[in-house]
């Protein structure tokens, strides 16, 4: 009888176990993060409208300028050539982990490979990204809007004192939130968080991700008003017919995709040798050359937001398109190699949606039954474009659904993100975040990412009946170059010495030599029920 009882009885205390365990998280992690939705949303609004305000100042220069057709010119590129050098000058002597999209970093510190100075990140990615995306940089605001989430949910869970592991999913929280106070997407938020940023599904990331996103929005939406970010008709449902149309949005969004990862890749390397020479001087040229541009097309610089609505509307020619697809390629690959704060999403989104059209224009000449409406292709191209680069399916398609409105096109968005994603992995192509933080963990002398040899840092919990329970740390038998270095227990979380005992659920942090003969198999058959 006994026999029979016990594992029931032991299964019933581990349920109650894990549901006491997860009720004690989402009490102290949901409040804290509907805290941080509500000033990431706050502050991301108030990042917003200083954007939209340089915007209208320099298209109000751009016109006021022409006033002087012959020397008009200077003043555009002057301001310009202003604005990125003193962005890049505030990056460079208060916070150098600002550069950029900010999000390589923010995994570097979920990854435990770095620590925030959030305070630093937060006035200097708001000021300097104001200050480059205002005078015209083809970047976006959605890095620097990740990034200064993260940070202040760090800042914030340091002033709370919370342990490392709540902070954490706090910070993961918050860059979701981030997200979605940006592009008005909170399911975009949330699939970024999961399937990009931290990869963790655990009840209490969920949730705190959820929560965090959630309030943020409505915020955001509070104050900037519920419209989806890109305005654009509805657009009809696509026949079957053009699902293999759409597939081939999605190859060349692939073999594209390719294409701007290396290109960046290869930009920061040729503007570095520069940077290194005169980091001021080199941010004054691209940002002279950036103003020069706008002096003839303003639609062309900055975010980008403008020529999107016309690419999603269709206003954008057959014939020009290659030509708006090649300068802001190169615009995009040169500002973001200066190092001025400002992220990729919104200029890969227009790149996407040039790559849709031009598919979809061509596709209504030859077949107008199967493409009646263009636009269709270029919502379907943003989406696989971002597939492809950062190699986040499931975002993409969410994220375009919700910047759209148009719901319609679920079906061939997912034909064509995951034709790009198939591409972008046979081209054998790294997703682009993660190149970047490869290249800057190197940089920085930081080995332990991609291929590097180096300390393998896993987590594992600990199940009922597995061999590891009630026994010793030093009684566990585990190879030489495998040491637990953290355990995680209900609330409480602690460095484990010879005599800590293990427990049901415990969670285990251990870093494992790559020399270590048969030590994660160990660990984990340790932890595993038998």
């Amino acid at each position: 009888m006994n026999s029979v009882t016990t594992p029931v009885i032991n299964s019933a205390q581990s349920e109650i176990s894990d549901y006491l365990l997860f009720s004690q998280n989402r009490r102290r992690l949901f409040p804290r993060a509907a805290l941080i939705g509500l000033m990431i949303g706050l502050i991301t609004v108030a990042f917003r409208f200083v954007l939209a305000q340089g915007d209208v100042i320099r298209n109000a220069l751009v016109v006021w300028a022409h006033q002087f057709p012959l020397f008009g010119w200077v003043f555009p590129v002057g301001a310009s050539a202003a604005t990125a050098s003193l962005a890049v000058w505030l990056v460079r002597r208060f916070a150098p982990e600002a550069a950029g999209s900010g999000i390589p970093h923010l995994e570097s510190v979920l990854h435990r490979y770095r620590e925030m100075r959030w305070w630093q990140i937060v006035l200097v990615k708001f000021f300097g990204g104001a200050l480059a995306l205002g005078g015209g940089m083809a970047l976006g605001r959605e890095g620097p809007s990740v990034q200064i989430a993260g940070a202040m949910s760090d800042g914030t869970a340091r002033l709370l004192k919370d342990n490392t592991r709540d902070r954490l999913t706090l910070i993961a929280a918050g860059a979701g939130a981030g997200l979605a106070a940006a592009f008005n997407a909170p399911l975009a938020g949330v699939m970024f968080v999961l399937e990009e940023i931290q990869r963790d599904f655990r009840p209490a990331v969920l949730g705190a991700v959820f929560v965090a996103a959630a309030i943020a929005n409505i915020v955001a939406r509070l104050l900037y008003g519920q419209q989806a970010v890109f305005e654009m008709p509805l657009l009809q449902v696509p026949v079957l017919s053009a699902l293999p149309v759409f597939a081939v949005v999605g190859v060349a969004a692939g073999v594209l995709g390719v294409v701007f990862n290396r290109g960046l890749i290869a930009t920061q390397i040729w503007v570095g040798g520069w940077l290194e020479r005169s980091a001021l001087g080199t941010a004054a040229v691209v940002g002279g050359a950036v103003g020069l541009i706008a002096w003839f097309a303003p639609i062309s610089v900055g975010g980008g937001h403008a020529l999107a609505e016309a690419t999603l509307t269709g206003q954008v020619a057959l014939a020009a398109i290659p030509m708006w697809f090649a300068l802001r390629l190169g615009l995009t690959l040169v500002c973001y190699a200066t190092g001025a704060p400002g992220g990729i999403f919104l200029p890969l989104l227009v790149l996407g949606g040039l790559i849709g059209l031009l598919v979809g224009k061509v596709a209504n000449l030859i077949v107008p039954a199967i493409a009646p409406q263009p636009e269709a292709f270029a919502i379907v191209g943003m989406a696989a474009y971002f597939a492809a680069i950062v190699r986040a399916p499931l975002t993409g398609i969410v994220l375009i659904l919700e910047m759209t409105a148009n719901f319609e096109q679920l079906l061939p968005l997912i034909v064509a993100c995951f034709s790009a994603y198939i591409v972008a992995e046979l081209m054998g192509d790294m997703p682009i975040y993660e190149k970047l933080l490869q290249i800057d963990l190197a940089r920085s002398g930081i080995h332990g990412h991609a291929d590097v040899p180096a300390p393998l840092v896993v987590e594992v919990e600990v199940q009922p009946g597995s061999v590891f329970v009630g026994k010793e740390v030093r009684e566990l038998g585990l190879p030489a170059g495998c040491l637990l270095v953290r355990c995680h227990f209900e609330t409480r979380e602690f460095i484990p010495v010879a005599t800590t005992r293990i427990l049901p659920h415990m969670r285990l942090t251990a870093t494992i030599s790559p020399d270590s003969k048969n030590g994660l198999k160990a660990l984990r058959r340790g932890c595993e029920q038998h």
